[in-house]
């Protein structure tokens, strides 16, 4: 018949509370470590994820600038399609991407989708080329090389450049990025499009990322 603890000696006992005190305190150093370790990745992430203003500013000087710069894309990527035409920037990255090809015996089917899904006649996000750039980059299918696309490439750059890129400047996507942190919704700081009604506290850069 069992004795219960009373029959255990009195060293045994002491020595199962030191045990006990001891698995305490390893887990609550355990739980510490894990709670600093949380912590300091996400104030790392928070960190890398700021956007500093003279980032902003530059994104003006160029087009080049803006979808070279990974949050950059990301906003004017989200301002063009508000437009209905993200087709001509994802045509841009689609053609960056397909130069990056390393292997000769994926240029033909990645050329053959890139070009199924942005000029051919029955595309499904077609871009707007003229006839005569259309045909060579049709001729360019028969042997695709890294450079098959290049000049349609330029052509819808252009296009962005010198329409939707001036549009983006002066709309909230910008706008709001590039207003310093605690500006108010003054006439001198909220420059709108008459046609646009905004929010000036509204996060922009979350609905891009």
């Amino acid at each position: 018949m069992c004795k219960g603890l009373a029959a255990l000696p009195a060293t045994c006992l002491k020595s199962a509370k030191d045990m006990k005190h001891r698995l305490g305190f390893l887990l609550q150093k355990s739980d510490s470590c894990d709670y600093s370790s949380s912590q300091g990745k996400k104030e790392k992430m928070s960190s890398s994820q700021r956007l500093s203003q003279e980032e902003v500013r530059k994104w003006a000087d160029s087009l080049e600038n803006l979808i070279h710069h990974e949050r950059g894309l990301a906003a004017f990527r989200a301002f063009l399609k508000s437009e209905y035409s993200e087709e001509n920037i994802e045509f841009w990255v689609s053609c960056e991407e397909y130069k990056k090809t390393k292997s000769p015996a994926k240029l033909s089917p990645k050329a053959r989708k890139i070009y199924d899904e942005f000029i051919s006649v029955q595309a499904t996000k077609e871009v707007n080329l003229d006839s005569c750039t259309r045909e060579k980059t049709s001729h360019n299918m028969l042997e695709p090389t890294l450079s098959c696309f290049d000049e349609a490439q330029r052509k819808i750059f252009t296009l962005m450049e010198k329409d939707s890129y001036r549009r983006f400047l002066k709309s909230p996507y910008y706008l709001d990025l590039v207003s310093p942190p605690g500006a108010g919704c003054g006439p001198e700081n909220c420059k709108r499009n008459h046609t646009h009604s905004l929010d000036c506290n509204s996060n922009i850069i979350s609905q891009c990322a």
